[in-house]
């Protein structure tokens, strides 16, 4: 199976994780990585501008209508919604708040779905809240691949735990792990 694109989710402890995760990606990673990470409405985007810094991938904020490339990291902006179109375009919106939280990772998950299906692979990382498991359920019912942060290694056991419990999960690996594995069936 050639997968297109990843989706991952992270919150509570999700910056630490996103690190571990996305410094292994070479710069030339042959799909474009797609993130909510909850953060502050308020927030400068320090998580963007300090992964750019660190990692060998391309890292910067989503922009309106841009076109999702792979070998780049788009992370939806603070308060923001991030969805991806049937031609992979990414959108952003100001919606309601879905299960207390915008960026919702329900939301990028179910719209990614929609465009990548079989082709997608979603990751949930650490987080303290459910968001991310109805999203992931649907990229398993769109045949994607379903990759889970295993519980004890993450920060917040919560979301990682939620997903687990509602979806048949393909991998739960080791936060170490991660970065390998997509490094691995991406090619």
């Amino acid at each position: 199976m050639r997968y297109k694109a990843v989706v991952m989710g992270a919150s509570a402890g999700g910056f630490s994780a996103l690190s571990t995760v996305l410094t292994v990606l070479p710069a030339d990673f042959a799909a474009p990585v797609i993130i909510v990470q909850h953060m502050s409405p308020d927030s400068d985007n320090y998580v963007v501008r300090t992964l750019n810094g660190c990692c060998r991938i391309r890292v910067k904020e989503a922009d309106e209508k841009e076109k999702a490339v792979p070998g780049v990291v788009y992370i939806a902006p603070p308060n923001y919604h991030l969805m991806i179109e049937e031609d992979t375009t990414l959108s952003l919106s100001t919606g309601k708040r879905v299960r207390n939280s915008r960026p919702s990772i329900d939301v990028l998950f179910e719209t990614a779905a929609e465009a990548y299906g079989a082709g997608l692979i979603g990751v949930i990382l650490t987080g303290s809240n459910n968001d991310g498991s109805r999203g992931l359920s649907r990229i398993k019912s769109e045949g994607g691949l379903a990759v889970v942060q295993d519980p004890e290694t993450a920060e917040a056991d919560e979301m990682p735990g939620a997903a687990i419990a509602m979806v048949d999960v393909d991998n739960i690996l080791p936060l170490s792990e991660i970065g390998p594995f997509l490094c691995k069936i991406i090619r």
